[in-house]
């Protein structure tokens, strides 16, 4: 079978539940969302936590309620929604390969596409940990889908490797439901999750979180996990000899980094940045495909899902104005590039007939500071200049660069940041 729809968007969690809904409200009213997942909502779906929303609803909620505001802003609108849809390809041309049990294959073409996939976990196989292959080492993802979506307890004794705001929190549930977790190991020299969590999941329950450290051995003779070893490393991030620790524990919960979900943009041929392993994309989240939009932990993975609603209104009203032919098109004004201590910054390109008052950018810094200054250089001249009292590799940063300032930039733009007292 094959329809036609002015907007697909691909994947119904939080971004694009939040793409769809600024799409419609700019005045598309043929829009489809396809969710391989039964129920919309996503990752969000298992996040039975508190602490989102602050920044974009202003009150606390569970990860299921933020879901829940968007489900039903959804509902209140005419967006069609196929669940259970697995799409296998997307074409330059924007056709949506995809297939369910209900419809079978399906051939859709649509004027723009919205891609918002998410992110999956790095897991054990990609960062290589020796030792035995024993049951009970599990993603911090997964053990969270098992424990709080299908009710299984995954252990008892947890060793968990990786300070990822996942394994944090799962430290903490794992903890409430009666489990021991013995430590937290990390291979930098600093956590990778937010500070609050930090606090709330690892110091408030006692659970030390070991810097610079990594495990170098698992140890599972019965079928299951029987203990780690937990070795100190150098600053090559190589074992150091001597320092050996052992964890007698059934469970190894593995937070060691997200990737985007981009097969299906790969294989378009959308241009990929290899810092993000995400699309590289516009001011207004186009990829280099037009007509075809990303946004969300597809483009690069976020720790507030309230800046994934914001990126992802945008790329859902580019979208709209796109199908209304009154989008910028045509090649980038301005590259802007990742300078000392910045690992990278998104949007990669920005064209300035797109640019009202100001474009935001997203970028990380590559070690923790506790003060510094983000400088933003064009042509060896500085067109802007911010402070900051602190920033850290778990924490996203944002800034704001004024149109007239863009205006002054020529070529690339390069975001970098000076540690203060350096």
């Amino acid at each position: 079978m094959t329809e036609y729809h002015d907007l697909i968007v691909i994947g119904g969690g939080p971004a694009g539940l939040a793409a769809a809904c600024a799409a419609w409200e700019k005045g598309v009213k043929d829009i489809l969302i396809i969710e391989r997942d039964k129920e919309l909502g996503g990752i969000l779906n298992q996040c039975i936590h508190n602490g989102f929303g602050l920044t974009y609803f202003k009150e606390e909620l569970t990860g299921p309620e933020y879901a829940g505001r968007f489900i039903k802003m959804l509902f209140d609108t005419g967006v069609k929604v196929r669940t259970d849809t697995m799409v296998l390809s997307i074409t330059e041309n924007k056709e949506v390969h995809a297939v369910n049990n209900f419809d079978g294959y399906m051939v859709l073409r649509a004027k723009a596409i919205v891609l918002t996939m998410g992110c999956r976990e790095r897991t054990r196989g990609a960062i290589g940990i020796p030792g035995d292959r024993p049951a009970g080492v599990l993603t911090a993802g997964a053990a969270q889908r098992y424990m709080n979506i299908e009710g299984y307890m995954v252990g008892k004794r947890v060793v968990i490797l990786g300070s990822g705001d996942i394994g944090l929190i799962m430290a903490r549930r794992m903890t409430l439901e009666g489990a021991k977790v013995l430590a937290c190991v990390e291979l930098m020299p600093y956590s990778n999750g937010l500070n609050r969590n930090i606090v709330q999941c690892l110091n408030d329950f006692d659970i030390p979180l070991y810097l610079a450290h990594t495990i170098t051995d698992i140890v599972g003779k019965h079928g299951r996990v029987e203990k780690v070893v937990v070795s100190a490393v150098d600053e090559n991030r190589r074992p150091v000899p001597g320092t050996e620790m052992e964890f007698d524990c059934d469970t190894v919960l593995l937070s060691v980094g997200l990737i985007p979900e981009n097969e299906l943009s790969r294989n378009a041929g959308i241009e990929i940045d290899r810092r993000t392993s995400g699309p590289v994309v516009f001011e207004n989240m186009e990829t280099s495909i037009p007509g075809v939009f990303a946004a969300g932990n597809v483009v690069h993975v976020h720790d507030l899902v309230d800046f994934v609603t914001g990126e992802s209104q945008r790329a859902g009203r580019a979208a709209a104005d796109y199908i209304a032919g009154s989008s910028a098109a045509g090649g980038a004004d301005l590259e802007l590039a990742n300078g000392e201590h910045v690992n990278y910054t998104v949007p990669q390109k920005i064209r300035l007939a797109g640019v009202d008052k100001a474009a935001g950018v997203f970028f990380r810094v590559n070690k923790v500071m506790a003060a510094g200054t983000v400088r933003v250089m064009s042509g060896g001249v500085q067109i802007a200049a911010f402070k900051r009292q602190h920033m850290a590799p778990g924490e996203m940063e944002q800034i704001q660069l004024p149109r007239a300032l863009l205006e002054k930039a020529q070529g690339t733009v390069t975001i970098s940041v000076e540690e203060a007292n350096a």
